[in-house]
Formats: structure tokens, C-alpha cells, sequence
């Protein structure tokens, strides 16, 4: 995922607009919560798009997004248990299964220091 909408959102739409690959969904479609809802295994935290995650640089509500662990295999368990305990809903593939990050890695910021990730930090500091 790379990044997550936090409880923060004021559900304005602004963040949707300008994912390049539709990874933001809105409160009516979130499979988790009331707010706007980030598919981690879509994000790709703009890398190779744009210099940072255009969700957040088009965002008005300071600390509505936040960076969040890599998809990447590494980070698998964090991803399945996330998915187990409710945080996340995970797409799944009618032949590969449950789109887990050992199915699918995606691209994320390899520069940003792990700690930030950690703490979700806000993406705009």
C-alpha cells in the first residue's frame, strides 16, 4: 500500500481525481470504513508517475493520508494479518487468490526512511 487515508478524510474527492491507477476508493465503496479507502494492492505511491503521491499533494485536510509499510513481500505478514484483523480487504483474484504482496509487489518510495512508515506519518511532512 505505501499509503493510507486516515480517519482524518473530509471525503472531498480531491485525492480520486488524481490517482493514476484508481487506487482510491470512496466512502460508499471503502470495504473497511466510512472514509476514502487506498486498495494496497494498487498503490504505487506515484513512483514513476509524479515526485510524491499526488493523493496527498491534492489533499486539503492536513494528516488525512499517511505513509504506510511497502507492498512488497517483505512486508507479506504485516499485509495478511492487516487483512485478517479488518484493516484491510485485500482483492482476490479468481485464479491467483487473495492479491497478497507474494502474489504482487508494487513500487513504492525506497528512499523514505522505514521510521516514517512506522508511524504513519503524514505524507505532506
Amino acid at each position: 500500500m505505501a499509503v493510507m487515508i486516515t480517519d482524518e478524510c473530509i471525503s472531498c474527492g480531491s485525492c480520486i481525481e488524481v490517482c493514476p491507477v484508481m487506487a482510491i476508493v470512496d466512502d460508499s465503496d471503502n470495504p473497511v470504513g466510512e472514509t476514502y479507502y487506498v486498495k494496497p494492492e494498487k498503490c504505487i505511491e506515484c513512483v514513476n508517475h509524479a515526485p510524491s503521491p499526488q493523493c496527498a499533494s491534492n489533499c486539503p485536510t492536513e494528516g488525512a493520508i499517511v505513509w504506510d509499510m511497502p507492498y512488497t513481500e517483505e512486508f507479506n505478514d504485516y499485509y495478511v494479518s492487516g487483512h485478517e484483523e479488518g484493516r484491510y480487504k485485500i482483492r482476490e483474484h479468481k485464479k491467483k487468490g487473495l492479491m497478497f504482496p507474494t502474489i504482487k509487489s508494487m513500487p513504492y518510495v525506497e528512499s523514505l526512511d522505514m521510521s516514517l512508515r512506522q508511524s504513519h506519518a503524514s505524507v505532506n511532512d
